[in-house]
């Protein structure tokens, strides 16, 4: 797939201008705080950009690199909405106000765009020069994979070095300001503790890169297509966090699904790494089966973690009515008698 540089710098201006119009625009007015009802217009909006590039895609360069554009969006996507979950438990430690959150979590976005242009080019440069960097890639997502299985990454965040050496370094305000970021005290220019959260959120993100982009190089090697994937996938990530902020503790199963589809993915460059080093017992799996198994995958993990939430809201309601039953018998509660 032959990009050139003029459609890069076209795409990258495009990507920019929608970033700025939803930090200063979107963001902007009496009520700045995204409601539900918001928060899902803008979801769709975002989705509907990501499927109209796909269609583009399909239109200028055919099926096969629409079918990759749309697995690496979907996985990117997949990714994110677990990635959102870390981003929840930083903004409640660091206390950031409802209304600031937009502005800290876009500023997270645009670093996470830079850390993961970086890291796409230099694993585009890796993949093309070194074939067994595939089998490197598909051991880490196998990896990742049974990390999320046994729930390693629901342990408390941890500080990165960066963020340690911010908060020891930065001259730092002990209250928010609104959502700025610099303010001044006593004729000394200060940060505001956004500062440092933006500095854990796009920080953060570097851990997150490192799982998603090997996993999105095993469905397609094109660095505009896992670019733009990756892009489209954070545009909504805003949204996204204010629309799923009550479904959080709902997902009950989406871990399982992810560590399903991240081994699913490992499996598959390991396989593409043997078929590339002669190994023809290897089957290469097309990516319009990956599409499948990713869809189906969400799909499945999705309506089974509703499913328990809905049984286990029975399960709570049966017993407070079996309180209530027990308390209005003589109009006090019922006490536990001993049985000899």
């Amino acid at each position: 797939m032959n990009v050139a540089p003029w459609v890069w710098i076209l795409t990258v201006v495009g990507l920019s201008a929608i970033i700025v119009i939803d930090l200063f625009l979107i963001n902007r007015g009496e009520n700045k705080e995204f409601t539900t009802r918001r928060a899902a217009f803008w979801s769709v909006f975002y989705i509907s950009l990501a499927v109209l590039f796909g269609v583009a895609v399909w239109f200028f360069a055919g099926g096969r690199y629409a079918g990759e554009y749309f697995g690496g969006f979907v996985t990117e996507k997949s990714l994110s909405v677990d990635n959102l979950f870390v981003f929840m438990v930083i903004l409640t430690r660091f206390a950031v106000p409802r209304h600031a959150q937009h502005t800290v979590l876009m500023a997270g976005v645009v670093i996470a765009l830079i850390l993961r242009g970086i890291f796409i080019a230099l694993g585009t440069a890796a993949l093309n020069n070194f074939t067994w960097v595939f089998f490197l890639f598909g051991a880490f997502l196998l990896w990742t994979a049974i990390g999320l299985v046994r729930g390693d990454d629901e342990e408390e965040v941890k500080e990165n070095a960066l963020l340690r050496w911010a908060k020891r370094v930065v001259p730092t305000t002990d209250e928010y300001e609104g959502d700025r970021m610099l303010t001044r005290r006593d004729g000394r220019r200060m940060f505001t503790p956004l500062f440092i959260v933006m500095i854990a959120i796009g920080s953060t993100d570097v851990l997150f890169a490192v799982d998603s982009i090997p996993a999105i190089f095993g469905l397609t090697t094109e660095p505009y297509l896992v670019f733009t994937a990756n892009a489209f996938a954070l545009m909504g990530l805003v949204q996204l966090y204010f629309l799923i902020g009550g479904l959080a503790d709902r997902l009950v199963y989406l871990s399982y699904g992810l560590a399903f589809i991240l081994g699913f993915i490992g499996v598959k460059l390991i396989l593409h790494a043997l078929h590339e080093y002669g190994v023809h017992w290897a089957p290469d799996i097309s990516i319009w089966l990956s599409l499948t198994v990713i869809g189906s995958t969400l799909a499945i993990t999705t309506v089974a973690s509703l499913m328990a939430g809905r049984r286990g809201e029975g399960r709570k309601d049966e017993a407070a009515t079996g309180d209530e039953a027990a308390e209005s018998a003589d109009g006090r509660p019922q006490e536990a008698t001993d049985v000899h």
